[in-house]
């Protein structure tokens, strides 16, 4: 389990606090910030070429501790004693969701347990992952762009708007009829925590559970013309709606296919299209189906914003308290950064589990 706490509001290598569990496997994400390694990381070659872009190391093979479950590499997806783990695939992203995977098996106690369904538009995909994971359990669906084409408006950034950002609204059908549960997590983010953790979440009569942040300014999430209209603004009506990232959740799949939640995401993207009630992507019709509906999570799973807002991408701070999860929502990703020479101080903690490129 990674701690790190903040003194005087501001982020400095030299000011990070990080205890780590010795149960972990391979090296700690507390290498990251000791200057002594820092180094390595940031280190570019000047006489070298550069690695082919999708050229991915292999990562060291992770097993299971000794009181984990026999791991039955003939047992499929419907193992029940799988954590089943949702991420999307595409090559723009490519270089964070492989980090992702890196980070959560490697803090994980049983690795061997986790079962990835990744979700591409793409193909070519399949073999570089097999690449640098040669024992995952994991599984490839292709997610059809014309599903959502039609129905995706303009957002204020153009990455919010690819038809890939909206396969978590399918992930019920996409999936097997018997994995009725699943962490759907974003490719620009770090676990630096076990993930059987969050896997264990309870939802109760919900369907999903994230963090919530209900001291966010809710209403900046929608226009003005929906909080006018209410028609639009009274679907909150009886709720308690609060902030909440979809970047990182806990899915009930089979209250989702039973209730029919995909849709009624769909229904609001339609009227989006022709009232326009939001200015961002995938985000406020998750916020109008589900806001106030939502079985709370710790922050900590969820320690969002790091890569700054949607325009600027600038660096920014941890908020207090514990963290089992690094997640670089906003424009500013850590792989670019990093290639630039620019690095924001919380970007060398993502660095270790890259592993894009030749070998250190």
């Amino acid at each position: 389990m990674l701690w790190i706490m903040r003194f005087s509001g501001l982020f400095s290598a030299a000011l990070v606090i990080i205890v780590l569990s010795p149960s972990l496997q391979s090296f700690p994400p507390a290498e990251a910030i000791r200057s002594s390694h820092l180094d390595a990381y940031l280190r570019f070659p000047t006489s070298d070429p550069p690695p082919h872009r999708f050229s991915f190391r292999k990562a060291p093979v992770f097993r299971n501790a000794a009181d984990c479950a026999a791991a039955d590499v003939d047992s499929g997806v419907c193992n029940p004693s799988l954590v089943h783990v949702a991420i999307t695939l595409d090559f723009e992203y490519l270089r964070g969701s492989i980090a992702a995977v890196h980070s959560i098996l490697q803090h994980s106690a049983c690795p061997e347990s986790v079962f990835f369904h990744f979700l591409v538009s793409e193909t070519d995909l399949e073999s570089l992952v097999r690449s640098s994971f040669p024992e995952l359990k994991f599984k490839v669906y292709h997610f059809d762009p014309e599903i959502v084409r039609t129905l995706i408006s303009t957002s204020v950034r153009q990455a919010l708007e690819q038809p890939l950002n909206y396969a978590r609204n399918y992930l019920a059908d996409l999936l097997e009829p018997c994995v009725r549960r699943v962490i759907y997590l974003d490719s620009d983010l770090i676990v630096v925590d076990d993930i059987a953790k969050l896997w264990r979440t309870r939802l109760g009569s919900k369907t999903i559970g994230a963090p919530e942040y209900c001291h966010a300014n809710f209403t900046k999430y929608f226009t003005p013309a929906f909080w006018s209209d209410e028609r639009f603004s009274g679907a909150f009506r009886g709720r308690k709606p609060c902030y909440f990232n979809t970047g990182v959740m806990v899915m009930d799949l089979e209250r989702w296919r039973r209730v029919g939640f995909t849709e009624a995401i769909e229904k609001w993207m339609e009227i989006q299209k022709s009232d326009r009630i939001y200015e961002l992507g995938s985000l406020p019709p998750f916020l109008l189906v589900f806001a106030g509906e939502v079985a709370p999570i710790e922050h900590r799973w969820n320690q969002h914003g790091l890569g700054g807002d949607n325009v600027r991408g600038s660096c920014r701070d941890l908020h207090p308290g514990p963290v089992s999860l690094l997640h670089w929502s906003g424009s500013g990703k850590p792989w670019f950064r990093l290639d630039s020479r620019r690095p924001c101080p919380l970007d060398t903690l993502w660095a270790p589990y890259d592993l894009y490129g030749h070998s250190r």
